[in-house]
């Protein structure tokens, strides 16, 4: 038995990323979601109502993000060895749409759930989804030249804003 095979989770396409973003996945609809002494501060009509407007959105994006990257998906965060540039669609006004329709998604589902602990993980999803998109972008940059002036011109992860 050869036992110094690495774990396929700890490939060089950047499998962790993937294995991580699951966990955090979990956590935000299955995790605990009150912080005991605590309460939501939005009523719930209201709060729900937003909550579902926003992973609408966040669900439009990504659903536009996928079609528009078409044979170039993978869920790894390394493009694919036959992969082409995209900066049409969805990729004209923010450089990492499905992570930031998942952002999204999560926000709407803390709104919905008033959860303040699932706030928490979808914060870190955020936070996740940046530290995620340095690396992704180091790799882009390796494989398309053009990704530097298409990177200073367009937002990292929320469409206009960041």
């Amino acid at each position: 038995m050869n036992t110094s095979k690495t774990p396929w989770w700890r490939g060089p396409r950047g499998e962790w990323y993937v294995v991580a973003q699951v966990l955090l996945f979990v956590l935000i609809l299955w995790g605990p979601r009150d912080v005991p002494g605590l309460s939501w501060p939005i009523s719930g009509a209201v709060s729900s109502s937003a909550g579902i407007v926003l992973m609408a959105l966040g669900l439009g994006l990504s659903v536009a993000a996928a079609l528009n990257l078409g044979s170039n998906l993978t869920p790894l965060p390394h493009p694919k060895d036959d992969a082409s540039f995209v900066a049409s669609g969805p990729y004209r006004v923010v450089r990492h749409p499905m992570y930031g329709g998942v952002i999204l998604l999560a926000f709407g589902w803390v709104f919905h759930v008033e959860g303040l602990l699932t706030l928490v993980f979808a914060a870190l999803t955020v936070l996740f989804f940046d530290i995620k998109t340095r690396r992704e972008e180091n790799w882009l940059l390796q494989r398309f030249p053009e990704y530097a002036a298409y990177r200073s011109r367009v937002r990292k992860l929320i469409p206009f804003i960041y």
